[in-house]
Order: C-alpha cells, then sequence, then structure tokens
C-alpha cells in the first residue's frame, strides 16, 4: 500500500516547484541600454535577479519530490521481486516516463536560472549601435513549469502502481524441488 505520508509530502514539493517555475518566468530580467553621464558609451543595466533563485528553488523542490518517490519506491529495480500483471508493466511505463518529464524539467529549470543569472558586460564606445543585452528567452521558465506539473503527476501515479504491483507479490509457501516417492 502507497504511504500517505510520502505522497503527501511529494504532492506538496511538486507544487511549491510549479509555483517558483511560474514565478520566475513572471519575474524574469530584462535589460536596458543606457549612456554613462559623459556620453561616451552605452552599457545594459538589468533590473531585478529574483527569477534565478525561482527557477533554483524549483529545481531544488523538484529534485528533492522526485527523491522522496525514488527513495520509497527503492528506485523501482532494488528490493523484493513485483508481481508479474498489468500494475507492474504500468509502474515500468511511469517511471520512463517519470524520469523522462524529471530530466527535462530539470534541465530546463537549470538553464533558465543559468542563463538569467549571467548578464553581459560588454560596452560599445563611440558607435551606433548599442550592446548586445542578452536575457532569458522568454518560455524556458514555463516549461520548466509545464515538465514539473506533469513530473508531478507521474511520480505519484507510478509511486501507487508500484505500491500495488508490490504489495500483491506473495512467493510460493511450496516446495520448490520435485517431489520424488520412494523407490522400490
Amino acid at each position: 500500500m502507497a504511504s500517505k505520508l510520502v505522497m503527501i509530502v511529494a504532492c506538496i514539493f511538486d507544487v511549491i516547484a510549479f509555483g517558483l517555475a511560474v514565478a520566475a518566468e513572471q519575474r524574469r530580467s530584462t535589460a536596458t541600454t543606457t549612456k554613462d553621464s559623459e556620453q561616451n558609451y552605452n552599457y545594459c543595466v538589468y533590473d531585478s535577479d529574483i527569477s534565478t533563485g525561482y527557477g533554483v528553488g524549483a529545481f531544488l523542490f523538484l529534485m528533492a519530490s522526485q527523491a522522496i518517490i525514488m527513495v520509497a519506491s527503492r528506485c523501482f529495480c532494488c528490493g523484493k521481486a513485483l508481481s508479474p500483471g498489468g500494475s507492474r508493466a504500468c509502474a515500468l511505463v511511469l517511471f520512463v516516463f517519470c524520469w523522462v518529464t524529471f530530466i527535462i524539467a530539470e534541465a530546463c529549470l537549470l538553464a533558465g536560472s543559468v542563463r538569467n543569472a549571467y548578464h553581459t558586460k560588454y560596452t560599445t564606445i563611440f558607435s551606433e549601435n548599442p550592446p548586445s543585452c542578452q536575457t532569458v528567452r522568454k518560455g524556458v521558465f514555463a516549461a520548466g513549469a509545464a515538465f514539473t506539473f506533469f513530473t508531478g503527476i507521474l511520480s505519484p501515479l507510478y509511486y501507487i502502481s508500484y505500491s500495488k504491483s508490490r504489495g500483491s507479490f506473495s512467493p510460493y509457501g511450496g516446495e520448490a524441488g520435485v517431489g520424488l516417492g520412494s523407490y522400490k
């Protein structure tokens, strides 16, 4: 039977990670080019860098949620054998999809956080072209939030299916060998 405590904690962490990823998308850094006081060169001025913290927070909460589910299920490969049947097959498919969505979500959140924290320091002296003020593209944190949402749905389903398959297994209690009678 699936542990309710594990399910509740993992779901809370997934909801927090989703909320932080959405907040990171809403608070992405923006940049403007400004001239110095002597009008010699242009440089980039970035606004708040809070979305980097939101992205890293979402990254860590999603990782903690995945770790809780995987430790509770012994990462599908350790421990006693699972009973053959539909719940084992469903657990295997959900395990694979859970990890795929988790890796994509973590990659989006990490890449968005790193890119958001990077601020160009280039200046242009006596030039008509303004410097390239690079910022994170719109939708990187949103993609991370979407895959966090998918991971938040698939992880508990995997854990329930895994627990159902583990709970229904009962090894054969009889004699393992072939019974032979006495020879006459």
